[in-house]
């Protein structure tokens, strides 16, 4: 097999670990995303692709929050700020949201160790992570989201509508909350597989 050589393709320069944004959730918003917790609908959360519980690699509440009429303007400036974030970061091809948005829970004790979201099965598709904050970073201790850059830890911005995009295959932790409760949204943006 001959390997083609192309020097020539375009380089994305401002490639980023991750990127963060303000301002998209209006406070009123955002209190009326975290009205949406029903513990009624709340599950243990397990790891993508498994039903069984794991709580060495992850302890904390989730539950779906559907796409509906009712809820497709979460979705809508989700996914709005998704592409425009890919068109200025990572050029990936996306077809859109397959799974329900996660609205999170973790309160004391819990945490997600170090992942990637992207892996084998149903979350091979996923190409872009994102992380809404929905609580005051003073409500809770703990509890931070990380990456692992070049063996380099790095804290996420905390305060609360904060939106967090990120590749999939970046590695990342939540903190033990050591007090109080962190909520937010989880979503993963699929596409195409890489080629």
């Amino acid at each position: 097999m001959a390997i083609n050589y192309s020097f020539g393709l375009p380089l994305k320069h401002n490639f980023a670990e991750f990127v963060s944004y303000e301002g998209l959730f209006l406070p009123h918003e955002v209190n009326m995303i975290l009205n949406f917790w029903d513990d009624d609908k709340t599950i243990k959360a397990t790891l993508a692709g498994e039903n069984q519980y794991d709580d060495e690699l992850r302890k904390s509440s989730v539950m779906f929050i559907e796409n509906t009429q009712q809820n497709d303007w979460i979705y809508h400036k989700l996914a709005g700020l998704a592409i425009n974030c890919n068109n200025e970061r990572y050029w990936f091809d996306l077809l859109g949201f397959h799974q329900e948005l996660q609205l999170t829970r973790y309160s004391e004790g819990d945490f997600f160790d170090w992942h990637l979201d992207f892996g084998a099965g149903e979350i091979s598709a996923r190409k872009l992570s994102m992380t809404i904050q929905l609580s005051e970073s003073d409500e809770y201790e703990g509890g931070d989201l990380e990456f692992m850059i070049n063996q380099k830890i790095v804290k996420a911005p905390r305060k609360k509508g904060t939106i967090i995009i990120f590749p999939s295959f970046i590695i990342h932790r939540i903190t033990p909350i050591t007090k109080g409760v962190r909520q937010s949204i989880v979503g993963w943006v699929s596409g195409p597989p890489y080629r």
